[in-house]
């Protein structure tokens, strides 16, 4: 038995769940969420709790997987989920228009990324919030926007994650001041 797939998803006030064969609907304040599972597992609700339980013993992860899946779900609707990145580096600078985020980072051009229904973007002192109520596709676009300009490890600049660690290396004059001191082969 999977440790985690055993344990039931209990709704909280003003949340819904609704299973019609593999597709599970979770209605909440924030939003409703939609997911079609895989059909080694079956989903049934009752009494405001959404048990999770396997069709055979062959797939344990699927039972697993499919519990915090519908717990995401959830999670989003209540309470929503968000990303926050940071911009280091000279005039990297970004604003909000419309919906949609637009970023000068060194390029020619401005970069234009656009919201997709149920994101949102703030930005506020060189930090940019991705929030929305669907925790993969919030990570997606945060990664999304990393991947214009990732961080470089001479310099630090780019977008990164707030709290990232980002491994700094040495450049050309380091090493070169690490290599004198020899008596040149004469």
């Amino acid at each position: 038995m999977s440790r985690i797939g055993k344990l039931p998803v209990v709704l909280p006030e003003g949340v819904t769940a609704l299973a019609e064969g593999r597709t599970v609907t979770i209605k909440g304040p924030k939003g409703e969420l939609k997911e079609t599972f895989l059909p080694q597992v079956s989903t049934t609700v009752k009494d405001g709790v959404v048990t999770v339980s396997r069709v055979s013993d062959d797939d344990k992860a699927a039972h697993g997987l499919t519990r915090a899946l519908i717990m995401n779900m959830v999670k989003g609707v209540t309470e929503g989920y968000s990303k926050e990145l940071e911009m280091t580096g000279i005039g990297y600078r970004a604003s909000v228009e419309g919906t949609d985020l637009v970023m000068a980072i060194g390029f020619s051009h401005p970069v234009k990324i656009a919201a997709p229904a149920g994101i949102k973007f703030s930005v506020n002192e060189g930090k940019i919030k991705v929030e929305g109520i669907d925790k993969n596709l919030v990570g997606q676009i945060a990664a999304n926007i990393r991947a214009v300009r990732p961080p470089e490890p001479y310099k630090g600049k780019g977008i990164h994650y707030v709290g990232e660690y980002i491994r700094r290396k040495p450049g050309k004059t380091a090493k070169a001041a690490g290599a004198t001191g020899g008596t040149g082969g004469k």
